[in-house]
This record gives C-alpha cells, structure tokens and sequence, in this order.
C-alpha cells in the first residue's frame, strides 16, 4: 500500500491518494488558512480539504 507524505488536517475526509476524493476551500477560513488572524485548526492553514466527490 503507497503511503502518503502530506499531513493530514482534521478537516480532511480522506487521505489524500484515496479515489474519489478532491480539494475544496475549508468552509472555516473561507480557503484564506486564517481565522481572526490566526491559522485554521480546521485545514492547517492551507485554505484547503480533501473532499468526497461525486455521489451514488
């Protein structure tokens, strides 16, 4: 199994090489990785997270 290299932020539903998955803006920092001037716990500060995609 390929083990991936980036971090996982609370905010991430899967890991990132998991199908069916995409990046997103965070909904808590509105895709800025801030929130009242400091880094989002939700997504780590990157403004993003992974995200199911699709639907059945």
């Amino acid at each position: 199994m390929q083990q991936d290299n980036e971090a996982r932020n609370p905010g991430h539903e899967a890991p990132p090489a998991a199908p069916g998955i995409g990046a997103d803006a965070c909904a808590a920092c509105h895709g800025t990785g801030k929130v009242e001037g400091a880094r989002c716990a939700v997504c780590g500060g990157t403004g993003k997270v992974l995200q199911g995609i699709g639907g059945g």
